[in-house]
Formats: structure tokens, C-alpha cells, sequence
């Protein structure tokens, strides 16, 4: 009665239909020299199995197996198959294991881009708490302007990118997810009339001014949202790296907008005043995915962490 019931469990279970499947049965078929031993190993019915064996002597329009009054042999042409079958289940169960490794976050590789002042504080401090919990992710960065990283996105090169738009002009393309609105600073040297300023700065009362900024055509730096209400500033030094800005600012030779995610690493002989918003609104600053497939375990996880680092810095 209770093999009965084992055979009768059996033949509710589904039969195999995909290739690797058909192949697993062969093996276990000419391991176990019976049709029936290996029902008993897979959980199929003798039956399935015998189906499953001649779909796969169909396919390849060859005998693979002498039924024998005891059992089974491997032809000439099974034990040809053999090898490859062998092949095709180790490739199957190494890429079940890496599948099992991108969902567990036990391996795998995350595509991250950032544009350089979301690398100053916000973008390390999440990759180095996702590393902590997950060290056996691999982490490959790559740094540049949003423009780059939205079209890597569209292309499926990156897997997550931090971007950064102007207030009122959002980015097309991309999946975005809001981590925070980035208020602007301008840098002064420490003895700067207005370097103990609480109140925001109008820019007006820095028209006089010389400034170090990444592009001498103020319509292609920060400064680029003031132009409309007829501010023109005095671009003295071009200047891309916001640690070297901040070198040039505290010897003199000029001041420079920063925004709160490069402020956050700002040299300690400098002030940092706030700059009105009616002048320079926040930049709006998001984390990005490919638009369509849903994120993977890993992008998901490191969204989680550029949250909480982002509302860490900027409240």
C-alpha cells in the first residue's frame, strides 16, 4: 500500500520540458541502467521517463538506449550523447548557482555612475555600507556628467547612476528615484566681508566679484539659473574639480557656487554662506534605472542606501 501511494504522488508530478531537463533524465537513465530506477530518483513514473527519453531519441533522430529484458544500455550513439549531456547539466547548474548567488546578493557584479559632487560624500557613503553587508557583490563605479550615465543607462551598461537636474527641468529616460533637493552654497575665503553671513546671499551683492567655475560661459556652470534675471558673473579661472576650486578660492583668487553635496567636504578655511533660492533654486538630485526591467536584488539594495545617505547630508 505504500508504494501505492509513492507511485500515485509520482505521477502528479510535473514531467521535465525544457532541454537541460530532457537531459538530466538521460542521465539519470543511463546511470541507473532503468527506466523505472530513475522514475524513482526524479519523482517521475516510469512512463514519464520513457516519454522523456524518446522525445530526446526523436531530436537527435538516434536510438540512445537498448531496452533490455532487465533494464536499459547505453547504443553507441547514447553513450556518443553522454559527454554532452554531462556538459549541458554542469553549465545549467553553475548558472543556477549564479542566479541563486544575484538573488541572495552573494555574488555578482553592480554597475554604478555618479556625477563628481555625488561622489564627494553621498555616493561612498552608500557603496561602503552596501560592500559591508555585501561583500561578495563586485562594485564597478565610473564618474561623469548625468548626460553620460543617462545614456549608459539606456544602453543597459549601468545598473544604477546618481543624477542631478535643474529645478523645473527634469530628466527623460531613465527610472527616477528622488533622494533629495540640493540647496546651493558659494564658497569665501574665511576674511570675506561676507563670510559670517547667516541670511542667504543675494547674488546682486556679488556682482563685483571674480569666480572660479567649471566653464568660462556662465550659461554652462550652477550659475545658469541666475542669467534670466540679468546676472552676469565674472568667470576669472575655469576650474572642474570641486577640491581644486575650493584650493583656488582660499588663496584669493575668487569665490565659487557649491552645492550641498560638495559642501559637505568643504576645507576647513573657507566659508560657506547659503545662496537665496529666488536666485539659484535646489537642484533636484536622483538615483536612476534602466527604464522597463525592474531593478535587480543589488541595484535594489543600494537604492535603499543612497536614501538614507542622502537624507543623512541634506535633510
Amino acid at each position: 500500500m505504500p508504494c501505492d501511494k509513492r507511485m500515485s504522488s509520482m505521477a502528479a508530478m510535473p514531467e521535465p520540458h525544457a532541454p537541460h531537463g530532457l537531459y538530466e533524465v538521460f542521465l539519470r537513465v543511463a546511470q541507473d541502467g532503468s527506466f523505472t530506477a530513475a522514475g524513482r530518483s526524479l519523482g517521475y513514473t516510469q512512463s514519464a521517463v520513457s516519454r522523456q527519453i524518446q522525445t530526446l531519441e526523436d531530436e537527435w533522430g538516434s536510438t540512445l538506449f537498448d531496452r533490455l529484458p532487465r533494464g536499459v544500455r547505453l547504443t553507441a550513439a547514447g553513450r556518443a550523447l553522454l559527454p554532452h549531456a554531462e556538459a549541458v547539466r554542469d553549465r545549467m547548474r553553475a548558472a543556477r548557482a549564479e542566479l541563486d548567488a544575484l538573488r541572495s546578493l552573494g555574488g555578482g557584479v553592480l554597475r554604478v555612475g555618479a556625477f563628481a559632487a555625488a561622489d564627494m560624500t553621498l555616493v561612498p557613503r552608500a557603496v561602503a555600507q552596501f560592500r559591508e553587508r555585501h561583500p561578495d557583490v563586485c562594485v564597478q563605479h565610473t564618474e561623469g556628467p548625468t548626460a553620460r550615465h543617462v545614456a549608459l543607462l539606456a544602453e543597459g551598461r549601468l545598473d544604477v547612476a546618481v543624477v542631478s537636474a535643474p529645478a523645473g527641468g527634469p530628466l527623460s529616460g531613465p527610472e527616477l528615484h528622488p533622494l533629495l533637493e540640493e540647496p546651493m552654497y558659494v564658497a569665501l575665503p574665511r576674511g570675506h566681508r561676507f563670510a559670517g553671513r547667516r541670511a542667504p546671499l543675494r547674488l546682486a551683492e556679488l556682482a563685483d566679484e571674480r569666480w572660479i567655475e567649471g566653464d568660462v560661459r556662465p550659461e554652462q556652470t550652477l550659475l545658469a539659473p541666475a542669467l534670466a534675471a540679468g546676472f552676469r558673473p565674472a568667470v576669472a579661472f575655469r576650474v572642474n574639480d570641486w577640491t581644486a576650486k575650493q584650493g583656488f578660492v582660499a588663496a584669493g583668487l575668487g569665490i565659487t557656487v557649491l552645492p550641498a553635496l560638495a559642501a559637505a567636504a568643504v576645507r576647513p578655511d573657507l566659508a560657506l554662506v547659503r545662496v537665496s533660492r529666488r536666485d539659484l533654486p535646489c537642484r533636484h538630485v536622483y538615483a536612476a534605472t534602466p527604464r522597463g526591467p525592474s531593478p535587480t536584488p543589488a541595484a535594489e539594495a543600494l537604492l535603499g542606501m543612497l536614501r538614507e545617505a542622502a537624507a543623512a547630508l541634506v535633510p
